[in-house]
């Protein structure tokens, strides 16, 4: 029986709460064996420790996503008491298993750049300080994603690039850095050139799958809420965008997950 580890999930987000114990306890049973409930606030990272204490197979990175930083900037104790308390989450639970989702996300008019990349340096100084790797998130920034990441030496702390979105060139320079890359429903969509473009350039031991749930769900459901049980097709345009077998994508992508989480004998 094939293994699927689930690198990226939203479980804790409002969209489940009609039938998230029934859905996650369903998981195991369709080869779900490992999920990362990736935290994008203090709040969601507090609901990300509580799922892990629940569920012996989640897992978690505790973190805050670029266009929710203000939960950072307007923290009670300032700067330091922020980092503080997500170092502090992080201590709490030996599950948790990376710092984020991180990163910059230019997509609004209205966004930040400067806060976001000050945040985005001060989660990757804890990761350093707790020697972690990062789930980076980047959309409409990948220069400046380059830049600030090589600024503050991500290479060595590896990690991935989650719902990657880029070129193949710019893929050549997070494969440089060592970083992983998560693939999930976006390679399914008839206007996804550009990615298949890329996986077909990706060496299979840098794929992750993930899903983003309840986001991005693949062919047939776009447009409806994303579950980790629709990882199948995600596997499946791989395998047939990489001319190997669906059991192979499942296999590899596993051993890859443990080697980034750091979780190889766990």
């Amino acid at each position: 029986m094939y293994k699927i580890f689930e690198t990226h999930a939203h479980f804790d987000d409002e969209a489940f709460d009609g039938d998230r114990d029934e859905l996650i306890l369903s998981m195991k049973e369709n080869g779900i064996e490992k999920i990362v409930n990736i935290g994008a606030s203090i709040e969601t990272s507090q609901n990300t420790l509580r799922l892990m204490d629940k569920y012996s197979f989640i897992y978690g990175a505790i973190g805050v996503h670029p266009s929710e930083v203000d939960c950072l900037e307007n923290f009670e104790g300032g700067d330091l008491g922020a980092i503080e308390k997500l170092e502090e989450m992080v201590k709490s639970n030996t599950k948790v298993v990376a710092i984020g989702e991180i990163g910059l996300d230019y997509h609004y008019d209205n966004t930040d750049k400067v806060k976001q990349k000050k945040w985005f340096i001060k989660q990757m100084e804890l990761a350093h300080k707790l020697n972690m790797p990062i789930v980076v998130h980047s959309r409409d920034a990948a220069e400046d994603t380059v830049n600030v990441m090589k600024e503050a030496d991500a290479a060595a702390l590896g990690g991935v690039v989650h719902c990657y979105s880029y070129t193949k060139e710019f893929a050549k320079i997070f494969l440089d850095m060592g970083f992983y890359f998560g693939i999930g429903g976006v390679v399914t969509f008839k206007n996804a050139r550009k990615l298949v473009e890329t996986v077909e350039y990706l060496p299979m031991d840098k794929i992750v799958l993930e899903t983003d749930s309840p986001y991005l769900a693949p062919e047939p459901y776009r447009g409806k809420r994303n579950c980790s049980l629709y990882i199948p097709y995600v596997a499946e345009a791989i395998a047939k965008i990489k001319n190997i077998s669906v059991n192979d994508v499942y296999a590899v992508t596993w051993e890859n997950a443990m080697k980034l989480y750091g979780m190889e004998g766990k």
